[in-house]
């Protein structure tokens, strides 16, 4: 990239600002209508215009600090080291013609199996999103053991696609779609009924969430979790540990699983995998799940599986977050301490903080609260995630490059709207 007078950034077009009215007239009459109408009030009739580090710029020149984005910028917006590597490989190879081999996804895979750091775990398949990881997953263990069925979690959240939703627990996310096309998923009440599951004749896998997202950042019990691997182990049946929200350092370890020394089969990751910048995800599993993929390697297959711009910026986002585990630790107690603060400053209307790392999650007494909370953050300068799964809960899902400051005025800032909606001194 060419500067000026040497020492000066290089120098950007002034950014056109987005016709706000406009885009949502496209949005309510040519996408889908009742999520145009949320954004609409999230933005308080603004749109997106620009993003940078921890903060979201509107189309109206607001500045919101992003504590959300569903979990994708653990290294905020445009890192600069990933842009720097997504440019370089556009000014290359952009694209595969996935035909000829190239650089870029083995270098990432390698990276992802030494990162992982698991003996057994040698194989790597690469797509766009956490719910393509599932769908190979699923794939693989079912041809590998030859069997059909799967067990799986309520409350697990592993995609919408007709697989990946056959083993997520909802009716919101399911009404309508069953029978799905995996009528051989069982779906555990608990961690105690999926260790039973498991040892049932004709079960190829056992899919988990270490943490459950959607559920609102639910930790699963480590010592019941370490009992149903171990039966699962004992029948021969895979163990899927989907890590594509909380791993890669979000929650601290690299795969939670693998720092419990639960011995998965495979490790899923995404999100923020793409160091928020590019769609990307990957499978890491033992050879033994990836048997399928070694006798016939077009058994599954992407035409943007390991797309080279998606590589090249997983691979920088990789460093990047390792370089700053570190301070994630750090302010991920910073964040807790705020929180725990805040639940005993309001009581009558907070009934649990859970979470850890980088991703935290507050339950209140009933959805209605939780949603009066959410819709009044955006407008007072914080962007969370809510939860699909459990709308009592909203989602703290900070960036690993925020600073100290910015934990504390999201902490000051959910007190304020807290303030307002239950009621000056509520719950106090």
């Amino acid at each position: 990239m060419r500067t000026g007078i040497q020492g000066e950034p290089p120098k950007t077009r002034p950014r056109a600002v987005p016709d706000a009215a406009e885009t949502f007239r496209i949005a309510r009459t040519r996408m889908a209508p009742g999520l145009a109408l949320a954004q609409k009030l999230a933005g308080a009739s603004a749109v997106e215009a620009s993003a940078d580090g921890v903060t979201v710029t509107l189309s109206n020149g607001r500045r919101l600090l992003d504590f959300g984005s569903y979990g994708v910028t653990l290294l905020g917006h445009r890192h600069p080291a990933v842009v720097a590597a997504v440019q370089r490989q556009l000014a290359t190879l952009p694209a595969s013609t996935r035909i000829l081999a190239n650089q870029v996804a083995p270098a990432l895979s390698q990276r992802l199996i030494d990162l992982t750091g698991a003996p057994a775990l040698t194989r790597v398949w690469l797509g766009q999103n956490g719910t393509d990881a599932v769908e190979a997953a699923l794939k693989f263990a079912r041809l590998a053991t030859g069997r059909s069925r799967v067990v799986a979690l309520a409350g697990g959240f592993h995609g919408k696609t007709l697989g990946a939703l056959s083993v997520t627990s909802g009716d919101r996310y399911r009404g309508g779609l069953e029978p799905l096309l995996t009528p051989g998923v069982y779906l555990a009440a608990d961690l105690a009924d999926a260790e039973r599951a498991v040892r049932q004749p004709g079960t190829a896998a056992v899919i988990v969430e270490p943490i459950q997202g959607e559920a609102g950042i639910r930790p699963l019990d480590a010592h019941a979790l370490r009992r149903l691997v171990t039966a699962a182990k004992a029948s021969g049946v895979f163990v899927i540990s989907d890590e594509i929200q909380v791993g890669l350092r979000r929650c601290g370890p690299v795969s939670l699983a693998i720092s419990a020394n639960l011995e998965p089969d495979a490790v899923l990751y995404g999100k923020h995998l793409g160091g928020g910048i590019m769609p990307v995800s990957a499978v890491v599993c033992s050879q033994e799940m990836f048997a399928p993929m070694l006798g016939d390697p077009f058994v599954h297959t992407a035409t943007f599986s390991g797309h080279p711009l998606g590589c090249a910026a997983a691979a920088a986002a990789i460093e990047e977050i390792e370089a700053r585990a570190a301070h994630g630790a750090v302010l991920g107690d910073h964040l807790r301490h705020g929180l725990d603060a805040l639940a005993q400053r309001w009581p009558a209307v907070i009934t649990e903080i859970r979470g850890r790392g980088l991703a935290w999650a507050i339950e209140f007494t009933d959805a209605e609260t939780a949603g009066r909370v959410f819709a009044d953050l955006s407008t007072s300068g914080l962007l969370v995630s809510p939860c699909l799964g459990r709308p009592e809960a909203l989602r703290l899902l900070p960036p690993i490059v925020a600073a100290a400051e910015h934990v504390e005025r999201a902490v000051a800032i959910f007190d304020k709207v807290i303030d307002r909606v239950v009621g000056q001194g509520a719950g106090k």
